[in-house]
């Protein structure tokens, strides 16, 4: 009985082992199909192109940012669907695999611990600590030379621009910023870095230099500098470890959801 029992275990394992590797292969012929060929190396004005559908929307972005000298809701509104547009009339997913599912769980997770991060330094906890505070505060947050003001107010918050600013609010930052951004930052700059022809490197060959100074001008981008750079490390390792740029939109986005409603519920409007 018990022999029988184990050749029974070992059948049913292989077969499941079988089915997996199965799924693997279809999904990896999938993705494949649905890919545009990388540029040859002497094609200069596909290379430029491939790597302006990468840029161009958060070159966009930022100047639309940095034109706005007062934030509004109404802007940011704006912000958004000229982002979203230029995001999907540049395509650059075309030259990557579809989203493999089996990332989720790994993608949620980091999603979550870099909003613990970055939320951390600046509970209600560390009150408890004010020496830790004041360093942060004074170093953690902007440059050195500049203290951040605590907010006390939102132009986002539902009483002041109403739910469907604010829900635009929020779905600018889960969705178009985790695009363009993880586009930018984790499918571009770091395999540029390596070469003009960016798209024949593979997403999940680490390689130190780029993967450190993406992260450091990553943190940068964010007046939250230092949880900033933590948060791009955490979200590079996970490209190189599942080689799926969708694995990093995913957390990007979750991060940045759980951020907006942990500053709606708290009030902490300096983080948002």
């Amino acid at each position: 009985m018990q022999a029988c029992s184990c050749r029974f275990w070992r059948s049913t394992s292989r077969q499941w082992d079988g089915n997996l590797r199965a799924m693997d292969n279809r999904d990896t012929t999938a993705s494949e199909s649905a890919r545009a060929p990388v540029p040859a190396d002497g094609d200069r004005a596909a290379v430029t192109n491939s790597m302006w559908t990468h840029v161009l929307p958060f070159g966009a972005w930022l100047l639309m940012l940095a034109l706005t000298s007062v934030p509004s809701a109404p802007a940011y509104a704006a912000r958004t669907v000229v982002g979203l547009a230029l995001f999907l009339w540049c395509a650059p997913w075309r030259w990557y695999p579809r989203p493999r599912w089996r990332n989720l769980p790994l993608a949620l997770l980091v999603g979550a611990l870099v909003f613990v991060i970055w939320v951390g330094p600046e509970a209600a906890w560390t009150q408890r600590f004010p020496g830790f505070q004041r360093a942060y505060n004074l170093l953690g947050i902007l440059p050195p030379w500049k203290v951040a003001e605590p907010l006390t107010a939102s132009p986002y918050t539902p009483d002041v621009c109403g739910w469907w600013l604010t829900a635009t609010r929020m779905f600018g930052a889960t969705v178009v910023v985790a695009l363009i951004e993880e586009f930018f930052w984790r499918g571009f700059l770091p395999r540029w870095l390596r070469g003009d022809n960016f798209l024949r490197f593979d997403l999940g060959v680490y390689r130190a230099g780029p993967f450190f100074i993406t992260a450091v001008f990553f943190g940068l981008e964010h007046d939250r500098w230092f949880v900033g750079i933590l948060a791009g490390l955490l979200y590079g390792w996970l490209v190189v470890r599942t080689r799926d740029i969708w694995a990093a939109v995913i957390a990007h986005g979750l991060t940045n959801y759980l951020l907006g409603w942990y500053v709606l519920a708290s009030g902490a409007y300096g983080l948002w």
